[in-house]
């Protein structure tokens, strides 16, 4: 019952901002995202769906590994920019999204283009070899 408040609430918040971006001179202007942003079951689906390019990190505050490949996506976002947007889901906070796309393994990076799923990357990568492959969907 209180999950189901929170949703709605946080549904009820996205509402809001939407009109309040609306009302800003900058709307229709894609805003330089240049760090992760924090993405939760209520702002998956806008969020994916609102950008050409968007990599989700699914990570856990218990888990090195995840702890090892923050700093790497902090740089990807500044680096990246208004081209990639780069968003933080706690899979121990966000059931829902983590089930659906059967996240098993953290870090899980997943790199959707306007709600399209277009690849999966478990692991800690170096950035080289992340960079390439996010940026081969640009």
């Amino acid at each position: 019952m209180e999950n189901e408040k929170d949703v709605e609430l946080e549904k009820l918040r996205q509402v809001k901002l939407l009109k309040m971006l609306k009302k800003s001179k900058s709307f229709g202007k894609e805003a330089l995202i240049n760090k992760p942003i924090e993405v939760t079951d209520a702002t998956f689906n806008v969020t994916v769906q609102s950008h050409p390019l968007v990599v989700i990190d699914c990570w856990a505050a218990w888990c090195g590994p995840c702890r090892m490949i923050a700093p790497i996506i902090e740089e990807l976002a500044r680096e990246y920019a208004g081209k990639v947007v780069f968003g933080k889901l706690d899979v121990d906070k966000n059931r829902a999204v983590s089930m659906h796309y059967q996240i098993v393994s953290i870090p899980t990076l997943m790199v959707f283009s306007y709600g399209k799923i277009l690849d999966k990357i478990t692991g800690v990568l170096p950035k080289p070899v992340l960079e390439a492959r996010i940026t081969r969907y640009l």
